[in-house]
């Protein structure tokens, strides 16, 4: 189940993008200004509307480390902005001076490339806030990028139909010409590799979605073909959308892809099967932004009447929609910045500075004990000690209500949480494969089931039980397709 829960109307004109950090959404429009909201509430923050632009903004994204929003413009620029204060960072200024149609930050947060309307591409340090390198496509406007979650690669996409896959030396490494007929629209990356397909060099694969003039959203797998290269090879197309599909994005898990388009309509996708789930016809006007949320089970939608809408997934029971959807990333799995996101929602605000300031990360918050706050992260106030901790234990108790009813062979025995990339380790155990290799990296080489010596570090996919997971989670979903919408 999908419900509309907010629509936010403050902009004055077309909304052209949507992004997520794990405290905010930002929005971006036509009118010239980024909107702030709190992802807590919705309310829109003090210092929002940013207003740095001449002209109408196209684009915008958050750093993965939440430090910076990024936004594009017909003005030529993109500006680097503090979406904690509303500062102004920098602006950086596309060397050809032409309209900056797109812009995104790599994964680790180092780089930003930025594409603009005469086809030229840069890529800028982040942290010096400088200029790295420059390139262009062959013919057409670069609307569309994303890089690659390896970080080696990036793609982006122009009008002429073309996809372009670029190295961090701005040599191009392969171009697709005929991508989509009458132009790219969008193109992304899902998070997370594609579990047990890998290339002839063992290396893993991507999945990338795009969307294009022809409507149709175009599934593709990448590779690393070796240091010198990369390959780019058609999975499948969805035509399920009747006009040109203007956005797309994946869920932080890969599992769901959300495409809007000029007929208005928001379809989510399952990525594994090409099946459509669920068919939104709430804006009034074409659909030009979608995004998901990095830790909630949210999506925004941004369209030319001037709106963003906000979905929640789920019956409204959060176990339902974290068992359902696999949204909110697992806790032992949260950033710094999503621990203190975290606090803050708990109205514990006046610890985010000591667990900023102590590097407490998702697996560090799920060992802290009452020795730890008062010892080690000198929390003096004996009633905050026990708020925190109560908080804390709530955290696990909800952890612990998501999986009941799910098969106990299904649970990693470690997070016990419905495993995705289950393994066997040398003790005849499956684990899911994050857990069991941190386990081993940190840990004495024992059996996390038996106590006893691991004979081997090796741990081998466990692709007979991945699929009967994945069976389990279908059958959980509600799927109203036509026979004919299979991803094969």
């Amino acid at each position: 189940m999908v419900t509309l829960v907010q629509t936010l109307m403050d902009h004055t004109d077309d909304v052209n993008c949507c992004a997520f950090s794990s405290t905010y959404l930002a929005s971006c429009s036509l009118d010239k200004t980024i909107r702030l909201y709190l992802l807590k509430d919705f309310s829109e923050l003090p210092f929002s509307p940013l207003k740095g632009h001449s002209y109408g903004v196209h684009s915008c994204c958050f750093s993965s480390c939440g430090k910076f929003l990024a936004s594009s413009s017909t003005d030529g620029t993109t500006v680097l902005w503090n979406p904690q204060s509303g500062e102004k960072l920098a602006t950086l200024k596309q060397p050809s001076e032409s309209p900056v149609r797109v812009c995104k930050f790599s994964h680790d947060s180092n780089y930003l490339i930025s594409g603009a309307a005469d086809g030229t591409v840069a890529l800028w340090n982040v942290r010096l806030k400088k200029l790295r390198r420059t390139g262009a496509v062959e013919d057409g406007s670069v609307i569309a990028c994303d890089f690659s979650p390896g970080g080696n690669y990036f793609v982006t996409g122009s009008t002429s139909g073309e996809l372009t896959v670029w190295d961090c030396q701005m040599k191009c490494r392969l171009n697709v010409k005929t991508a989509h007929d009458l132009g790219v629209t969008c193109c992304e990356f899902s998070p997370q590799p594609i579990s047990g397909d890998m290339d002839s060099s063992g290396s893993q694969c991507f999945l990338m979605a795009s969307c294009g003039q022809d409507n149709k959203i175009n599934f593709w797998v990448m590779s690393h073909k070796d240091a010198a290269g990369c390959e780019l090879r058609m999975r499948c197309s969805l035509n399920h959308h009747t006009a040109p599909v203007l956005a797309c994005c994946f869920s932080p898990d890969g599992q769901i892809l959300v495409s809007g388009s000029v007929d208005k309509s928001i379809i989510i996708w399952n990525s594994s099967s090409g099946a459509p789930l669920y068919t939104l016809t709430q804006h009034e006007r074409y659909v030009t932004a979608c995004a998901f949320a990095r830790n909630a089970p949210l999506i925004a939608t941004g369209s030319m009447d001037k709106t963003v809408n906000i979905w929640k997934f789920g019956s409204g029971n959060s176990s339902d929609n974290d068992l359902n959807g696999k949204f909110k990333r697992s806790v032992q799995h949260w950033s710094e910045d999503e621990v203190c996101s975290w606090l803050s929602a708990e109205e514990l605000q006046e610890l985010v500075a000591v667990f900023k300031s102590n590097n407490i990360d998702g697996q560090e918050l799920l060992n802290l004990t009452k020795e730890n706050l008062e010892n080690d992260l000198k929390v003096g106030s004996l009633g905050l000690r026990n708020k925190v901790l109560r908080k804390i234990e709530e955290l696990k108790a909800k952890l612990e209500s998501i999986c009941i009813g799910v098969p106990d062979e299904f649970l990693c025995p470690i997070s016990r949480e419905i495993m995705t990339d289950p393994v066997i380790a040398s003790d005849g155990y499956s684990y899911e494969r994050e857990a069991i290799e941190s386990w081993i990296n940190t840990k004495k080489r024992t059996s996390p089931m038996t106590n006893k010596p691991l004979e081997s570090s090796l741990i081998t996919p466990n692709r007979t039980l991945k699929m009967a997971i994945d069976r389990w989670i279908e059958a959980q979903q509600v799927l109203q397709m036509p026979a004919n919408q299979g991803c094969n």
